[in-house]
């Protein structure tokens, strides 16, 4: 299997297609780039409450004036082909059903909602509406991907009988985004294991091909509250005496980043008087141990296979930022990697093997982005759903044992799928 190029579509031959993006944020900015850059999309509106955003956004893609919304809500017409909805996860089901029901092909931003009525909502309106709706689990997307299923569907190491798979999270990371960020606050997103890892619990079922029997699962919030808080630490990182030498120090990670991500969620600006105006009055200026967050920073999920085998994961913040750590323990094999080397040991012969993948996927997954945003517009383009991997159905599926999984680790209890 081969990553997706939109140059074997045909797709430049036609006319671009139209995209309504609603959120205006990174995600949304990253999807309508790419769109753009190929010449596959062109972006016909924006929905967007904030004005700094949505007028920076609107700039950006030459969005004529009438295209440019403060809200989706008042749409009551089709204004595009296809729609990019990129909003936080708790607003998903709004815009998607609306949008869907006026016929616009959905490109939804994981997760698909952040309970599991709501997703099933979604999943409904687009199949009664006939529209394409692609779920963004980019990892199913890469080259890497394509590389260990490849070595898999080759039965290079056998039946698949386990599989242990980390998700390092980072300790930097999990404070910008689970303690300080949008995701801090499970009430208002979504339970890390839906925010964040969903990406893993799907790509673990796309690697192996099977459903999921049973799950149990452990984990909580061991760090990032106010019992951790060290002596003479203060509420916000400018006024704190123990900022020189806390692992989560605001201003050193944002006064030393650069431009882009993480800093842009702090602030368009790159200047450090701005940055630490920013750091004084914003949430991302705050101490980690105030205890506004809930979200766990550290969870293991246990998964039993229909066929039997079983699946070991493990998300946690205190790790560098890193490539996720997958082991693959067959009846004939064992394959270990890293997202940038592909170790292959051979019990039939005894061979080693160990591969430098040339298209290793960044940290950012960005060619797994890239190549989603062209299945989807080929996808729309050409009437072809076969380019989609992540279609309503399937994501729904490995969306499940994630819903799943919290169950478990809030009752104790294995919980059996049907």
């Amino acid at each position: 299997m081969r990553a997706i190029d939109p140059a074997n579509w045909g797709i430049h031959a036609m006319a671009p297609v139209g995209l309504l993006v609603v959120g205006a944020g990174l995600r949304g900015t990253h999807y309508a780039r790419r769109a753009v850059a190929t010449g596959a999309g062109r972006v016909v509106a924006v929905a967007e409450p904030d004005p700094v955003r949505r007028d920076r956004f609107a700039t950006e893609f030459g969005v004529p004036p009438e295209g440019v919304l403060g809200d989706w809500a008042g749409i009551d017409r089709r204004l595009a082909d296809a729609a990019i909805v990129a909003t936080q996860d708790v607003d998903h089901e709004g815009p998607a059903v609306r949008l869907a029901g006026l016929g616009h092909h959905l490109l939804l931003e994981k997760p698909i909602a952040p309970v599991q009525e709501a997703a099933e909502r979604i999943a409904a309106a687009a199949d009664a509406a006939g529209v394409l709706l692609a779920v963004c689990h980019v990892l199913r997307y890469t080259a890497f991907t394509d590389r260990v299923r490849a070595v898999l569907a080759g039965g290079r190491i056998g039946q698949i009988v386990s599989v242990q798979h980390l998700e390092p999270v980072g300790w930097w990371h999990h404070a910008h985004a689970f303690v300080r960020g949008a995701w801090r606050d499970t009430a208002s997103s979504s339970p890390m294991l839906l925010a964040k890892s969903c990406h893993d619990i799907d790509w673990l079922l796309y690697l192996t091909g099977e459903k999921v029997r049973r799950v149990s699962s452990f984990g909580g919030l061991a760090h990032f509250r106010p019992s951790s808080k060290p002596a003479g630490a203060a509420d916000r990182c400018l006024d704190c005496a123990v900022e020189p030498t806390c692992p989560y120090s605001a201003p050193r990670l944002y006064l030393s980043c650069g431009p882009g991500w993480p800093l842009s969620a702090v602030t368009p600006s790159t200047d450090p008087d701005d940055i630490r105006a920013a750091l004084r009055d914003g949430r991302y200026g705050e101490c980690v141990y105030n205890g506004h967050n809930d979200t766990v920073d550290h969870q293991v999920v246990t998964m039993e296979l229909s066929g039997g085998g079983t699946i070991a994961f493990t998300m946690t913040a205190f790790t560098p930022m890193e490539q996720r750590k997958t082991r693959i323990f067959g009846t004939h094999g064992y394959l270990d990697t890293d997202g940038a080397t592909l170790r292959i040991v051979d019990f039939r012969t005894g061979a080693d093997t160990t591969d430098v993948l040339a298209a290793a996927p960044t940290a950012d997954h960005r060619d797994g982005d890239h190549a989603m945003v062209d299945a989807f517009l080929a996808a729309v383009a050409t009437g072809d759903r076969t380019a989609i991997r992540s279609d309503a159905a399937t994501s729904l599926a490995s969306h499940r044992v994630v819903w799943a999984a919290e169950r478990a680790r809030h009752t104790g209890t294995v919980v059996t799928l049907d």
